[in-house]
């Protein structure tokens, strides 16, 4: 394990990270008739019927739309973008959203990073791909990069990626950063 201190990139998921989301993904799921416990891209990637999977990703896109108009910031996310940001840490996003919607979430809140990577850039996590360009742009050492994210494709693409995983977990008895505000300031 690398210690917290060598951190000289972040690159954050959107959904529940940075920004809150209302995706009701049984429902979606449900919609495109797909199982519970399967991925949704990897399910709609694999309909053979070229109708049916187009059908399956105007559902997904409807839904991620509808979502991104509601989209608010995470309490206490922009002040550590931002604190970030003055320390000279380069910040990104690797979302599995697609652009349209990501677009519109980064438009509403003003979210302040450039550098966006989203499922129709490069292969969806937990494939690590995405997470790889950015550092590539930025020549780090993987282990200098920590991903941050709230669900186990953000933390299986940290790991495959070899880059530090940040779990983040809201906690409603505290502004939602604290921790990790304390970590990079230390």
């Amino acid at each position: 394990m690398f210690p917290i201190y060598s951190i000289r990139g972040v690159i954050f998921d959107l959904d529940d990270t940075l920004v809150h989301t209302n995706l009701d993904f049984g429902k979606i799921k449900s919609a495109i008739s797909c199982p519970p416990d399967q991925d949704i891209l990897s399910f709609v990637a694999s309909i053979p019927n070229k109708l049916e999977r187009e059908h399956a990703h105007s559902v997904i896109l409807a839904h991620e739309l509808d979502d991104a108009h509601t989209s608010v910031w995470i309490k206490g996310a922009r002040d550590f973008v931002i604190r970030l940001q003055k320390q000279g840490i380069p910040c990104a996003i690797v979302t599995r959203n697609c652009r349209q919607a990501t677009e519109i979430k980064i438009k509403k809140n003003s979210i302040p990073i450039d550098l966006i990577i989203t499922r129709e850039d490069a292969p969806a996590k937990p494939d690590p791909s995405a997470l790889n360009d950015i550092n590539a742009k930025w020549q780090f050492a993987s282990h200098e990069v920590a991903y941050i994210g709230d669900y186990k494709y953000d933390i299986q693409a940290a790991h495959n990626a070899n880059m530090q995983a940040w779990l983040f977990s809201h906690d409603p008895h505290k502004t939602d950063f604290e921790d990790m505000l304390q970590l990079i300031e230390k």
